[in-house]
């Protein structure tokens, strides 16, 4: 392994001599110079790694030379070193991007840290992260054996992505297959879980669900002030974490919620629940005009605004509201360039496309499998997507404005690996991660079958029809061009079906800083 040179740069250099001979006792070879302009002429000759900087020196100050290190090389760490104490040499420092700031006199152990935390913080950091997963991963092991509600369930979804997040940069990739292979064994028995209880927890035993949100959660938060609730298709808890330091710039959390999608956990069954505040059996019952089965024709949430309207009216809630939703670039920046209109309404309604956002086309599957192969991939590509659509500045004005934000989503999505066949007539739904149809012949052990839909308050299309979800990481797929149609759906996001990343998902409410 090469030495790390360090570069040191003070007019009374030779004070520093015993400084100088700890570090080189330590394996570091340090070259020093006295003088600003000495060091921007050894750095043209030298390669260095680190440079430790004094501010206060004749000829060009520290500052100054900091500044022409930087066109030099920006990437190369800058360490501070001045007596003094005053704000505006801190400010100055630390927005030239200085790596760090020590105050004289400093001593060799302060030396030495700002060497590791600058030169060595990733492998010490890789180091803690993998030896504290070590031991979180038995605990998670055995929690996994004896979890058995609600809110034990989501607090080990949450302790699996807070490891993914901290897993995912490090430079031991066994770690992250370990986790992998945690969070599948975590959803089987997360599977089995929901199997045992969905259907009680229609009767109030149960977490809230995607019909209940509005009434349970959204309700409460408008009795302060004119509020946003901003509804994001599609988005999972380790997406919302992506994006939630963006938000933080404008907004300050107030609470964060889980609330738990239906079956299916797909647009037109949990999105049109959470805005009718029904049940899809209530909802064609009481709405059939708006309301429309897997095998019709037509859009299947053309209504959202109907039935959020007629939940309002059913609530007796005296508000003044408008509904919007985005499905292409174009109606964001329509939305964001006139939001000012909506400052006087007590709820605004805002439902993002953010999977059409971020493909520009219905080859939306494609574009995703190209650009996000896997989890990792998925949140940067919904980071940047944030952080450059007219969504954010939407957000920018609403807290210009004094508005509550509330985000959540109707459900989320996995990545699918592995092929289940199954087999329907020709009026079978297209989902992937469900179906719903008479006569499906499926493997048992990859499925929950609801072969009287009504128990779970879904609609029955005909006297014989059932549904099936899929478990795990699994997607249907049927016997005929069977090779083909694996090896193109394999490893595409998915949603429909039952997993910890549809299903379980994020309520949160904030406040404009």
């Amino acid at each position: 392994m090469n030495k790390i040179t360090i570069l040191w740069v003070d007019d009374e250099i030779d004070l520093l001599k015993p400084h100088i001979i700890f570090l080189q006792g330590k394996n570091y070879d340090v070259i020093t110079c006295q003088s600003g302009q000495e060091a921007l002429e050894e750095l043209q000759q030298s390669q260095v790694d680190i440079v430790f900087l004094d501010e206060n020196m004749p000829g060009i100050s520290g500052l100054e030379t900091l500044a022409e290190i930087k066109k030099i090389d920006l990437s190369l760490p800058v360490v501070m070193i001045t007596k003094s104490e005053e704000e505006f040499i801190m400010e100055e420092a630390i927005g030239s991007k200085i790596a760090d700031y020590l105050i004289k006199p400093v001593n060799p152990n302060q030396i030495l840290l700002s060497l590791k935390k600058n030169l060595d913080h990733s492998r010490l950091v890789s180091e803690k992260t993998t030896s504290n997963y070590q031991q979180e991963f038995r605990k998670i092991a055995m929690d996994l054996s004896m979890v058995n509600s609600v809110e034990e369930w989501v607090d080990l979804y949450k302790r699996l992505i807070y490891w993914e997040l901290r897993l995912e940069d490090i430079e031991d990739s066994s770690m992250f297959e370990i986790l992998e292979s945690q969070k599948a064994e975590a959803n089987t028995h997360f599977g089995k879980f929901v199997e045992r209880n969905y259907e009680s927890w229609f009767d109030g035993d149960g977490p809230v669900l995607s019909h209940s949100l509005f009434k349970e959660l959204v309700q409460p938060e408008l009795k302060e002030g004119p509020t946003l609730l901003l509804v994001i298709d599609n988005l999972r808890y380790d997406q919302w974490y992506a994006f939630e330091d963006t938000v933080s710039s404008f907004y300050k959390k107030n609470k964060e919620e889980s609330y738990f999608s239906i079956l299916p956990t797909a647009t037109q069954y949990a999105r049109n629940a959470i805005f009718s505040g029904l049940t899809p059996l209530a909802m064609e019952k009481k709405h059939p005009d708006w309301w429309k089965n897997d095998t019709e024709e037509g859009g299947k949430n053309l209504y959202e605004a109907d039935f959020l309207g007629a939940q309002i009216k059913r609530l007796g809630l005296d508000i003044k509201w408008e509904y919007h939703k985005i499905s292409t670039l174009k109606q964001g920046k329509n939305l964001s360039q006139n939001f000012k209109s909506q400052k006087d309404n007590d709820l605004t309604v805002l439902v993002y496309n953010f999977v059409d956002m971020i493909s520009h086309s219905k080859t939306e599957m494609e574009v995703i499998k190209e650009l996000a192969s896997n989890d990792k991939a998925y949140r940067s590509l919904t980071q940047s997507w944030f952080k450059n659509s007219p969504l954010l500045e939407i957000i920018q004005q609403a807290q210009q404005m004094g508005m509550k934000l509330i985000i959540t989503t109707d459900h989320g999505t996995i990545n699918v690996k592995q092929p289940s066949k199954v087999i329907g007539d020709k009026e079978t739904s297209l989902n992937l991660r469900y179906k719903t149809g008479r006569s499906l012949t499926y493997e048992e052990k990859d499925v929950l079958a609801a072969k009287d839909p009504t128990e779970i308050h879904l609609p029955r299309i005909n006297m014989s029809s059932s549904f099936i979800f899929a478990k795990n990481d699994l997607f249907f797929a049927y016997p005929n061009n069977y090779n083909h149609y694996v090896s193109y759906y394999r490893n595409t996001y998915q949603h429909g079906g039952i997993s910890l990343e549809e299903m379980i998902i994020p309520f949160v409410v904030l406040s404009p800083k």
